[in-house]
Protein backbone atom coordinates (compact mmCIF):
# COMPACT_ATOMS: atom_id res chain seq x y z
CA UNK A 1 0.00 0.00 0.00
CA UNK A 2 2.79 2.63 0.75
CA UNK A 3 4.43 1.72 -2.60
CA UNK A 4 1.14 2.41 -4.00
CA UNK A 5 0.71 5.38 -2.54
CA UNK A 6 4.06 6.57 -3.06
CA UNK A 7 3.47 5.97 -6.52
CA UNK A 8 0.43 7.76 -7.04
CA UNK A 9 2.65 10.52 -5.26
CA UNK A 10 5.31 10.76 -7.87
CA UNK A 11 3.08 11.48 -10.38
CA UNK A 12 0.56 13.88 -8.94
CA UNK A 13 4.28 15.91 -9.06
CA UNK A 14 4.74 14.87 -12.46
CA UNK A 15 7.72 13.16 -12.04
CA UNK A 16 6.31 10.22 -14.09
CA UNK A 17 10.05 9.01 -15.49
CA UNK A 18 10.71 8.37 -11.77
CA UNK A 19 7.41 6.97 -11.11
CA UNK A 20 8.28 4.29 -14.04
CA UNK A 21 11.51 3.23 -12.68
CA UNK A 22 10.30 2.80 -9.38
CA UNK A 23 7.97 0.61 -10.51
CA UNK A 24 10.30 -1.42 -12.60
CA UNK A 25 12.76 -1.20 -9.55
CA UNK A 26 10.23 -3.17 -7.48
CA UNK A 27 9.83 -5.76 -10.02
CA UNK A 28 13.73 -6.42 -9.83
CA UNK A 29 14.46 -8.96 -7.11
CA UNK A 30 17.87 -8.34 -7.16
CA UNK A 31 17.92 -4.70 -6.91
CA UNK A 32 18.33 -4.55 -3.00
CA UNK A 33 22.26 -5.69 -3.41
CA UNK A 34 22.05 -1.49 -4.69
CA UNK A 35 22.44 0.96 -2.13
CA UNK A 36 20.37 3.70 -1.25
CA UNK A 37 22.64 6.41 -2.91
CA UNK A 38 22.88 3.93 -6.46
CA UNK A 39 18.94 3.10 -6.31
CA UNK A 40 17.80 6.60 -5.88
CA UNK A 41 20.49 7.31 -9.07
CA UNK A 42 18.87 5.69 -11.21
CA UNK A 43 15.39 6.95 -10.54
CA UNK A 44 17.14 10.46 -10.61
CA UNK A 45 18.59 9.55 -14.28
CA UNK A 46 15.73 7.62 -15.37
CA UNK A 47 13.25 10.93 -14.58
CA UNK A 48 16.20 12.88 -16.78
CA UNK A 49 16.18 10.54 -19.24
CA UNK A 50 12.02 10.93 -19.25
CA UNK A 51 11.87 14.40 -19.34
CA UNK A 52 14.82 15.27 -22.25
CA UNK A 53 12.87 12.98 -24.41
CA UNK A 54 9.41 14.80 -24.05
CA UNK A 55 11.18 18.12 -24.55
CA UNK A 56 12.80 16.91 -27.64
CA UNK A 57 9.51 15.09 -29.18
CA UNK A 58 8.19 18.71 -28.50
CA UNK A 59 10.41 20.31 -29.86
CA UNK A 60 10.56 18.48 -33.34
CA UNK A 61 6.49 19.07 -33.09
CA UNK A 62 6.37 22.49 -32.33
CA UNK A 63 9.13 22.57 -35.21
CA UNK A 64 6.60 21.25 -37.98
CA UNK A 65 9.59 20.37 -40.27
CA UNK A 66 8.42 19.41 -43.77
CA UNK A 67 10.70 16.08 -43.86
CA UNK A 68 11.71 13.73 -40.86
CA UNK A 69 15.59 14.41 -41.71
CA UNK A 70 18.60 13.51 -39.57
CA UNK A 71 22.54 14.34 -40.27
CA UNK A 72 22.96 10.78 -39.54
CA UNK A 73 21.31 10.20 -42.94
CA UNK A 74 22.21 12.55 -45.34
CA UNK A 75 23.68 11.03 -48.69
CA UNK A 76 27.24 12.03 -49.52
CA UNK A 77 27.60 9.43 -52.55
CA UNK A 78 25.67 11.54 -54.71
CA UNK A 79 28.50 15.12 -55.97
CA UNK A 80 25.83 17.50 -54.73
CA UNK A 81 28.26 20.04 -53.19
CA UNK A 82 27.64 18.97 -49.63
CA UNK A 83 30.95 18.90 -47.60
CA UNK A 84 30.38 16.18 -44.95
CA UNK A 85 33.29 17.44 -42.91
CA UNK A 86 31.28 21.06 -42.91
CA UNK A 87 27.84 19.45 -42.29
CA UNK A 88 29.62 17.31 -39.44
CA UNK A 89 31.06 20.26 -37.67
CA UNK A 90 27.62 22.20 -37.76
CA UNK A 91 26.02 19.39 -36.34
CA UNK A 92 27.71 20.61 -32.88
CA UNK A 93 25.18 23.50 -33.33
CA UNK A 94 27.54 25.86 -31.92
CA UNK A 95 26.87 28.27 -34.57
CA UNK A 96 23.31 28.42 -33.75
CA UNK A 97 25.13 29.20 -30.10
CA UNK A 98 27.01 31.66 -32.07
CA UNK A 99 23.78 33.31 -33.51
CA UNK A 100 25.15 32.48 -37.06
CA UNK A 101 23.15 31.60 -40.06
CA UNK A 102 23.06 29.07 -42.83
CA UNK A 103 21.99 29.63 -46.40
CA UNK A 104 21.08 26.85 -48.70
CA UNK A 105 20.62 27.30 -52.48
CA UNK A 106 20.60 25.18 -55.91
CA UNK A 107 18.24 23.70 -58.61
CA UNK A 108 14.94 22.29 -57.48
CA UNK A 109 15.19 18.49 -56.67
CA UNK A 110 18.99 19.10 -55.44
CA UNK A 111 18.01 18.22 -51.17
CA UNK A 112 17.94 21.27 -50.34
CA UNK A 113 14.95 20.50 -47.84
CA UNK A 114 16.27 17.61 -46.68
CA UNK A 115 19.52 19.53 -45.27
CA UNK A 116 17.68 22.27 -43.83
CA UNK A 117 15.10 19.98 -42.11
CA UNK A 118 18.47 17.96 -41.09
CA UNK A 119 20.02 20.74 -39.55
CA UNK A 120 16.99 21.95 -37.70
CA UNK A 121 16.12 18.45 -36.44
CA UNK A 122 19.63 18.28 -34.73
CA UNK A 123 18.97 21.84 -33.28
CA UNK A 124 16.04 20.40 -31.63
CA UNK A 125 17.98 17.77 -30.35
CA UNK A 126 20.40 19.54 -28.57
CA UNK A 127 17.16 21.47 -27.38
CA UNK A 128 16.82 24.41 -29.38
CA UNK A 129 13.71 26.29 -29.99
CA UNK A 130 13.01 25.50 -34.05
CA UNK A 131 10.32 26.82 -36.94
CA UNK A 132 10.11 25.44 -40.44
CA UNK A 133 8.26 28.20 -42.53
CA UNK A 134 7.79 28.06 -46.39
CA UNK A 135 8.82 32.10 -47.47
CA UNK A 136 4.81 32.33 -49.14
CA UNK A 137 3.20 30.99 -45.88
CA UNK A 138 5.61 33.11 -43.81
CA UNK A 139 4.63 36.36 -45.65
CA UNK A 140 1.00 34.79 -45.80
CA UNK A 141 0.57 34.22 -41.93
CA UNK A 142 2.01 38.19 -41.62
CA UNK A 143 -0.61 39.42 -43.53
CA UNK A 144 -3.07 37.82 -41.67
CA UNK A 145 -1.76 38.98 -38.46
CA UNK A 146 -1.73 42.19 -39.19
CA UNK A 147 -5.82 41.90 -40.00
CA UNK A 148 -6.85 40.24 -36.61
CA UNK A 149 -4.67 42.23 -34.35
CA UNK A 150 -1.94 38.97 -33.68
CA UNK A 151 1.02 40.58 -35.88
CA UNK A 152 2.83 41.57 -32.27
CA UNK A 153 2.24 38.73 -31.03
CA UNK A 154 3.31 36.71 -34.11
CA UNK A 155 6.53 39.02 -34.93
CA UNK A 156 7.51 37.94 -30.90
CA UNK A 157 7.06 34.31 -31.86
CA UNK A 158 9.66 34.75 -34.95
CA UNK A 159 12.14 36.88 -32.95
CA UNK A 160 12.12 34.40 -30.06
CA UNK A 161 12.25 30.95 -31.68
CA UNK A 162 16.34 29.81 -31.86
CA UNK A 163 16.08 28.66 -35.22
CA UNK A 164 13.55 29.72 -37.99
CA UNK A 165 13.95 27.92 -41.46
CA UNK A 166 13.01 30.29 -44.65
CA UNK A 167 12.35 27.68 -47.16
CA UNK A 168 10.92 28.77 -50.83
CA UNK A 169 12.65 31.85 -50.77
CA UNK A 170 12.62 33.95 -53.83
CA UNK A 171 10.33 31.99 -55.88
CA UNK A 172 8.94 35.05 -57.29
CA UNK A 173 9.55 38.44 -56.63
CA UNK A 174 8.90 40.61 -53.06
CA UNK A 175 6.48 43.03 -53.06
CA UNK A 176 6.86 45.64 -51.28
CA UNK A 177 5.37 44.83 -48.01
CA UNK A 178 6.88 41.69 -48.18
CA UNK A 179 10.18 42.94 -48.45
CA UNK A 180 9.76 44.99 -45.58
CA UNK A 181 8.30 42.24 -43.11
CA UNK A 182 11.44 40.34 -44.20
CA UNK A 183 13.32 42.86 -43.07
CA UNK A 184 11.02 42.78 -39.33
CA UNK A 185 11.56 39.22 -39.15
CA UNK A 186 15.38 39.38 -39.68
CA UNK A 187 16.17 42.77 -37.79
CA UNK A 188 14.48 41.43 -34.61
CA UNK A 189 17.40 38.13 -34.98
CA UNK A 190 19.49 39.77 -35.64
CA UNK A 191 22.79 39.09 -32.79
CA UNK A 192 19.95 36.67 -30.66
CA UNK A 193 18.51 34.03 -33.04
CA UNK A 194 19.86 32.19 -36.16
CA UNK A 195 18.51 31.78 -39.37
CA UNK A 196 18.48 28.94 -42.65
CA UNK A 197 17.24 30.28 -45.70
CA UNK A 198 16.98 28.15 -48.45
CA UNK A 199 16.64 29.00 -52.35
CA UNK A 200 16.60 27.95 -56.04
CA UNK A 201 18.07 31.22 -56.41
CA UNK A 202 21.51 32.21 -56.52
CA UNK A 203 22.56 34.60 -53.46
CA UNK A 204 24.09 37.05 -56.12
CA UNK A 205 20.30 37.50 -57.47
CA UNK A 206 18.81 37.82 -54.01
CA UNK A 207 19.33 41.36 -54.67
CA UNK A 208 17.36 41.82 -57.36
CA UNK A 209 14.83 39.37 -56.76
CA UNK A 210 14.03 41.22 -53.14
CA UNK A 211 13.74 44.64 -55.11
CA UNK A 212 14.55 47.79 -53.23
CA UNK A 213 18.01 48.61 -52.74
CA UNK A 214 18.15 49.96 -49.50
CA UNK A 215 16.23 47.32 -47.70
CA UNK A 216 17.43 44.20 -49.55
CA UNK A 217 21.39 45.97 -48.48
CA UNK A 218 19.79 46.12 -45.19
CA UNK A 219 18.49 42.23 -45.46
CA UNK A 220 21.41 40.92 -46.95
CA UNK A 221 23.74 42.54 -44.34
CA UNK A 222 21.90 41.29 -41.40
CA UNK A 223 21.99 37.59 -43.13
CA UNK A 224 24.89 36.55 -45.43
CA UNK A 225 28.01 38.32 -44.05
CA UNK A 226 28.24 35.45 -40.94
CA UNK A 227 26.49 32.53 -42.53
CA UNK A 228 27.55 29.15 -43.69
CA UNK A 229 27.05 28.69 -47.23
CA UNK A 230 25.45 25.64 -49.27
CA UNK A 231 25.66 25.92 -53.17
CA UNK A 232 24.11 22.47 -54.33
CA UNK A 233 24.18 21.26 -57.71
CA UNK A 234 23.30 17.92 -59.58
CA UNK A 235 20.52 15.90 -61.21
CA UNK A 236 17.67 16.18 -59.13
CA UNK A 237 17.43 13.29 -56.28
CA UNK A 238 13.78 13.27 -56.82
CA UNK A 239 14.58 11.86 -61.06
CA UNK A 240 17.28 9.46 -59.69
CA UNK A 241 15.02 8.09 -57.09
CA UNK A 242 12.40 7.15 -59.37
CA UNK A 243 14.64 5.47 -61.89
CA UNK A 244 16.23 3.55 -59.37
CA UNK A 245 12.65 2.44 -58.33
CA UNK A 246 13.30 3.16 -54.84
Amino acid sequence: MLNEQTMDKLHDMKLNGMADAFKEQLEQPDIHHLTFEERFGLLVDRHWTWKEDRRMKRLLRNAKLKINACIEDIDYRKPRGIDRSVVLRLSSCQWINSTQNIIITGPTGVGKTYLCCAFANKACREGFATLYKRAPRLFQEIAISRADGSYAKLMNKYAKTKLLIIDDFGLAPLTDSERRELLEVIEDRQGLSSTIIVSQVPIDKWHENIGDPTIADAILDRVIHNAHKFELEGDSMRKILLASGK
